[in-house]
C-alpha cells in the first residue's frame, strides 16, 4: 500500500468535514462564494485536496458547483422544502414503523426517557433543550429501526436542512404542538402498533414544515415592510 496516498485522501477528508462545520454554523452563510485560493492559503494545502473535498460537499448537497463561476454554498429555496420534508416524513415514518417492531422494553424505556425531557423543556419554554432533546429522540429511532439504507438517506436530507438558519420550533405554538406530536408517536411505540408510530412520525415532520412555511412568510413580511 501507498502510505503518501492514504494521507492525501485522510487530508481532503478533513478538509470536507471542517468545511461542513463552517457551513452547519453558517460561517459560510447559503449562497457564499467559495474562495479556493484563500482556503488553501488558509488551511496551508494545495487547491487538489481542497477540490476533492468540494466534490464530496456538493455530493452532499451542501455546495453547488457551477461551470465558469465556481463554487457556492447551496441556497434552499421554498421549493426546495417542499420537496425535502415528504421526502423525510416517508424515510422517518418508515424509520418509526420498523423501530417500534424491533424495539424491545429496555428500547421503549429509553424513548420515554428521551421523550420525558421533551416535555421538562416544553414547560420550562426552553427551546435549545428542547431541540436537542428531539434530535436525540429522533436519533434513537433510526437506531432502533437498524435499517443502514434509511439511515444513510435520512442523515443526508438532514444535512440539507442544517442550510436553512431557522428551525421550526421558533415559530409560535410549535413547541407545545411538537410536544403534542411526540406524545403520540410515544403512543405508538408503547401500543407496539408500527402503523400508528409510523403515521405519526409522518404527520410530525410535515407539521415542522408548514411551520417553516408559515415562519419565512413572516420574514418576507417583516423585510417587505423594512424595503417600503
Amino acid at each position: 500500500m501507498n502510505p503518501a496516498r492514504i494521507a492525501q485522501t485522510a487530508l481532503y477528508q478533513e478538509v470536507a468535514e471542517r468545511l461542513r462545520q463552517r457551513i452547519f454554523a453558517h460561517e459560510l452563510p447559503p449562497g457564499t462564494w467559495i474562495d479556493e485560493q484563500a482556503l488553501a492559503i488558509d488551511y496551508g494545502i494545495s487547491r487538489t485536496p481542497l477540490r476533492e473535498a468540494l466534490k464530496v460537499l456538493a455530493s452532499e448537497g451542501l455546495v453547488t458547483l457551477k461551470p465558469r463561476r465556481g463554487c457556492y454554498v447551496t441556497e434552499i429555496s421554498e421549493r426546495d422544502l417542499d420537496e425535502i420534508f415528504p421526502l423525510m416524513a416517508m424515510l422517518e415514518g418508515r424509520c418509526a414503523f420498523e423501530a417500534s417492531q424491533k424495539a424491545k422494553a429496555d428500547d421503549i424505556a429509553r424513548l420515554e426517557a428521551i421523550h420525558n425531557l421533551l416535555e421538562v423543556h416544553a414547560a420550562s419554554g426552553d427551546k435549545e433543550r428542547f431541540f436537542e432533546a428531539n434530535q436525540e429522540f429522533h436519533r434513537a429511532v433510526q437506531e432502533l429501526a437498524d435499517n443502514r439504507w434509511l439511515q444513510q438517506l435520512i442523515q443526508d436530507l438532514r444535512k440539507v436542512l442544517k442550510l436553512t438558519r431557522l428551525h421550526s420550533l421558533s415559530a409560535e405554538g410549535r413547541l407545545q404542538q411538537s410536544l403534542a406530536e411526540h406524545r403520540l408517536i410515544m403512543a405508538g411505540f408503547k401500543a407496539r402498533d408500527a402503523k400508528r408510530a409510523e403515521q405519526a412520525m409522518h404527520d410530525h415532520l410535515l407539521a415542522g414544515r408548514e411551520a417553516l412555511a408559515k415562519m419565512h412568510a413572516r420574514e418576507a413580511g417583516k423585510s417587505s415592510a423594512k424595503a417600503a
